[in-house]
């Protein structure tokens, strides 16, 4: 008897303790004595407090730079899932016939007329000048423009100090192929391209034709592709690799229909 009175007591001196333990996480634990331990039970839970918000932000932060790096890593790869589409879709089958049609609409020559450059803060070319390549299911535009920087922004700028279809030379055109502002840029295809691909240019209504005759990869400083041909040629222009533009791609076509050679 007197031993199970000694375990009663000594289980009720206990429960305190055990109370202590498990409301010390909630509410400043107290002394046998009932006061409160402010020196050092407050600092506890205040630091306690502290690493759980820590561990919030800390898993905010992770969360924030995977979702960047997936980003930086995935966007300049979605315009490939775009590109299979459209082949699928037949695209580029409706653009070789677009070239073919067109070819059957010209005139007996092509208009010779000089595009107008008084307001060059604004782009020249209208629907009647554009470059169509199936190959890379590109159907564009073709700018006149003397600021290259608002003519890339607007789709295939045509280099002004080269020619122009009807004029025979060296027709040069340039396009952008990856920023994450505009991650399929005009050109971002281009290294899809094939020795033996045709391409059109419609330029003041008279359709000219190509077919690719070289492809390479220059240095920045190699400006010679940008020089005056012996024949009606055509040169496509911009930058490479995808992520660490160091180099130029340059795609060179040469003058099928149109003008006699």
């Amino acid at each position: 008897m007197i031993d199970c009175l000694i375990y009663n007591a000594y289980v009720i001196m206990a429960i305190p303790d055990r109370e202590q333990i498990y409301l010390s996480n909630e509410y400043p634990p107290q002394t046998r004595e009932g006061k409160i331990n402010n020196s050092t039970d407050l600092s506890g839970f205040t630091k306690d407090r502290n690493q759980r918000l820590l561990r919030k932000v800390n898993n905010l932060l992770l969360v924030t730079l995977i979702i960047i790096n997936l980003y930086i890593i995935l966007v300049p790869l979605m315009p490939q899932i775009l590109y299979a589409s459209s082949l699928n879709s037949g695209k580029r089958q409706q653009l070789e016939q677009t070239i073919i049609e067109n070819q059957k609409n010209n005139q007996s020559s092509p208009s010779t007329s000089t595009p107008n450059h008084q307001n060059d803060s604004k782009p020249l070319s209208t629907k009647a000048n554009n470059l169509i390549i199936p190959a890379m299911v590109l159907d564009e535009t073709i700018v006149e423009n003397k600021n290259p920087y608002t003519a890339l922004k607007q789709g295939v700028w045509r280099w002004p100090g080269g020619s122009t279809p009807d004029k025979g030379g060296n027709t040069v055109l340039a396009g952008h192929r990856f920023t994450y502002g505009d991650p399929q840029g005009t050109f971002y295809f281009l290294d899809k391209l094939e020795k033996g691909d045709n391409i059109g240019i419609v330029w003041n209504n008279y359709t000219f034709t190509y077919k690719v005759i070289e492809i390479k990869t220059v240095k920045t400083t190699q400006t010679d592709v940008l020089g005056p041909t012996k024949y009606p040629t055509l040169t496509l222009y911009t930058c490479t690799p995808l992520w660490n533009p160091k180099d130029r791609l340059v795609v060179r076509a040469e003058l099928q229909t149109g003008l006699a050679k």
